[in-house]
């Protein structure tokens, strides 16, 4: 198990000898004061969540230590399931549900503080940005919302249902903030965050169900069902690389410097070199699908396998590195932390383990089952549950 040490701050004892001499005769007088000890809580680190996978890379990483054990602080019961990835910043917590609700919670106490409505389900997670919410639908809507009120400031309708978290970028070219969505229709938007008018646009010809990532802040890097990874100018949306691969890919990807990393339909993790426009390598283990997105660290990718495996694979040669069983298929996306790594199973835990050996350092039973990704931000943990529950963990 891991051992946080917490530091110390001591008062060293102040110790005075007093010699007096007086003739042949001798006395002494010594004073010792009483150590004095006090614990210091060590700091909660200050790290957002804002949008999918920590950030526009999409690489699920967190430059802060692995917590220890963890315990509930809150729960929030939404109604139905949320497969999507929450949101975290400031004092707030932003997900939403299969039936189309989107909360707005209090990160302390997980109490309501707004409550906005769509058409149909919600199966990613939000952006934040400035003083708005950026929220895709399945009713093939991206609504940008206050932040404070919940309140529509405006919305941009695409041709079928967004299942892709939104990513906001900064203008390559100039001021302001763009955002970039994937959308059903298999089209990849680019949208002032200002007022939702389209910047450029980029066609596929399949559906797009993952989120778009940024390469160097140049590239738009994303996969599709047309079984294509493909890569496209952030500053225009021009095509760079199209690079084929064997099969359908369906979920975000992670990117880790210049590189690019999938699952794939064909039962497949896919390694694309995005500067050079070719595969580096294919790992393949058992004829079961890795459908969800990976978490990288400085030198490793994990993910998550219907076998109910999480793989952890050597990012330079593609070859296995362990492998960690859990009760139920795993469609949870891995966090990566500096020493460790925590995600949610189909058994209903979540699991953190070491990131160089795959030794299990806690467990924690949450008693139902977990499609979407844990988010992390100010200390807390936070992940939706199959059953429509809202946790809020912390340390313990």
């Amino acid at each position: 198990m891991k051992v946080h040490l917490s530091k110390y701050v001591i008062s060293l004892s102040l110790v005075s000898a007093i010699i007096w001499t007086a003739g042949c005769s001798k006395s002494s007088e010594t004073t010792v004061e009483e150590t004095v000890v006090e614990e210091v809580a060590p700091p909660i680190p200050q790290t957002s969540w804002s949008m999918t996978r920590g950030g526009p890379h999409l690489s699920g990483q967190i430059p802060a230590s692995l917590p220890g054990q963890m315990e509930i602080a809150w729960t929030f019961s939404a109604g139905q399931m949320i497969s999507a990835e929450a949101a975290i910043l400031g004092e707030h917590v932003f997900v939403g549900t299969e039936d189309g609700l989107f909360f707005k919670l209090d990160l302390e106490t997980g109490e309501e503080l707004w409550k906005f409505e769509t058409e149909d389900a919600v199966t990613a997670a939000p952006a934040i940005s400035g003083d708005l919410v950026f929220l895709p639908s399945n009713d093939g809507q991206l609504y940008a919302l206050s932040l404070e009120t919940g309140e529509e400031v405006w919305k941009f309708g695409a041709d079928d249902k967004i299942s892709a978290a939104p990513v906001v970028v900064d203008n390559p070219e100039g001021e302001g903030q763009w955002v970039l969505m994937n959308g059903y229709d298999g089209t990849t938007r680019c949208l002032s965050t200002e007022d939702g008018s389209l910047i450029w646009s980029y066609e596929t010809e399949d559906y797009i169900n993952g989120s778009p990532a940024v390469v160097d802040n140049q590239w738009v890097v994303f996969g599709g069902c047309d079984a294509q990874l493909h890569v496209i100018g952030l500053a225009d949306g021009s095509l760079v690389h199209k690079i084929p691969n064997d099969s359908q890919i369906v979920s975000s990807i992670a990117t880790y410097k210049h590189m690019a990393y999938s699952g794939n339909y064909a039962n497949q993790v896919v390694a694309f070199d995005v500067d050079l426009g070719m595969i580096a390598w294919v790992y393949e283990d058992r004829n079961l699908p890795f459908n969800n997105a990976p978490g990288v660290s400085d030198d490793m990718l994990f993910i998550g396998s219907n076998d109910k495996h999480l793989h952890a694979i050597n990012q330079e040669s593609g070859e296995s590195v362990w492998k960690f069983r859990t009760g139920a298929r795993i469609e949870s996306a891995p966090i990566v932390f500096d020493d460790g790594l925590i995600f949610g199973s189909g058994d209903g835990r979540l699991y953190a383990l070491n990131l160089d050996s795959g030794e299990e350092i806690w467990r924690l039973d949450l008693g139902e089952g977990f499609i979407a990704s844990p988010a992390y931000g100010y200390g807390a943990l936070i992940i939706g549950g199959e059953d429509g529950t809202v946790f809020a963990l912390k340390e313990s």
